[in-house]
């Protein structure tokens, strides 16, 4: 067997043992970092300092710019308990790049963004070899959505085409495996059609290259209605992405762990694969320090629902969440089976 494929078992044997714990929000951690333009735009060696724009901000920048910041956020993760840390790439594709001007970095900034984080998952396995730590490469939803027009007086119109996101998550997905992630996390899903121009540019770069990673896909219901943003249900998002075969399909960010549960059970109950779960926080909360009001024994409770009640083989957190919480979560559910789970057919 390969590395890959040695790398795979192990996690997919891991997941049938206990329940896996993904790191929390790494946007939060950034920001407490309260770093300046100066910062974002690193040393002249980036070749930043004559970039037109304002730049403070793009944080998946920092993986080129301020490398250390972003090593020590995933050590804290790792320390706080993390089996599974994602790449700082939520944004880092040629469309959400845009916003920047930074489109041409795209490549070099998801490239060295893996490489940091495998950089120090290898670390901490070295450290705790009885606990393997892996590597998911963060691909987001971009700031564009395929299905909804952004005009409402032109409800035909779209500002970016099926194939326009295709190249861009084929770009950033190449540079992602050559950086060395062990899977590949199509996360935030708001738009079940930006996740199938995924889907479809990772199985072309599998089918290209020889190569094979797992992956998981986590969509979020928006609101109070049971649905992602292009309007479908929580059975329906998975029917959409069943046939990419992930690992794990779960749900993540938006209502928090407590509006969050009849979804989460929902998925639970329909799917045939692992189920993930990473929700905020809790709700939005200007007055908190990290933006959002539950505190992390509060998170960990509502999780710890969810694992009890045999829901879900990867919890973490989005929005919002520290190392406090995953720490908090990580013993939540530390002594809990995993969810069974349902044979394919």
């Amino acid at each position: 067997m390969t590395a890959t494929s040695d790398k795979t078992g192990l996690l997919t044997k891991l997941l049938r043992e206990r329940i896996l714990v993904l790191d929390g929000a790494m946007g939060t951690m950034i920001q407490s970092r309260k770093l300046t333009e100066a910062d974002y735009r690193g040393p002249a060696a980036c070749g930043l300092h004559g970039h037109a724009g304002d730049i403070k901000g793009d944080n998946d920048l920092l993986a080129l710019t301020q490398p250390d910041v972003i090593r020590a956020i995933h050590d804290e993760f790792l320390a706080a308990g993390a089996d599974i840390i994602e790449t700082n790439t939520f944004n880092a594709t040629r469309i959400a790049q845009a916003d920047y001007k930074l489109g041409n970095r795209v490549y070099e900034i998801n490239l060295a963004a893996a490489r940091i984080a495998r950089e120090r998952a290898d670390a901490w396995t070295a450290k705790t070899p009885d606990k393997p730590r892996f590597v998911a490469g963060a691909l987001g939803p971009t700031n564009r959505t395929a299905t909804i027009s952004p005009d409402v007086n032109d409800p035909a119109f779209r500002n970016v085409s099926y194939d326009e996101l295709v190249v861009a998550y084929g770009e950033a997905t190449a540079a992602l495996v050559e950086g060395g992630v062990d899977l590949l996390l199509v996360e935030t899903v708001f738009d079940t059609l930006n996740a199938k121009a995924a889907l479809f540019a990772i199985d072309a770069y599998f089918e290209e290259h020889g190569t094979r990673v797992p992956l998981i896909v986590s969509g979020t219901i928006t609101d109070a209605s049971g649905r992602t943003l292009s309007g479908q249900t929580t059975e329906a998002f998975w029917n959409s992405v069943r046939h990419a075969r992930p690992l794990a399909v779960g749900l993540n960010c938006a209502l928090g762990a407590a509006l969050m549960r009849p979804y989460i059970e929902e998925i639970a109950r329909v799917a045939d694969t692992f189920v993930s779960c990473y929700p905020n926080a809790g709700l939005p909360n200007p007055m908190s320090e990290t933006g959002y009001d539950e505190a992390p024994e509060t998170t960990a409770r509502l999780i710890r629902d969810f694992a009890q009640n045999g829901f879900v083989n990867i919890v973490g957190g989005c929005c919002g969440t520290t190392p406090e919480h995953i720490r908090a979560i990580a013993e939540a559910v530390r002594n809990i089976p995993p969810r069974q789970v349902l044979m394919r057919t």
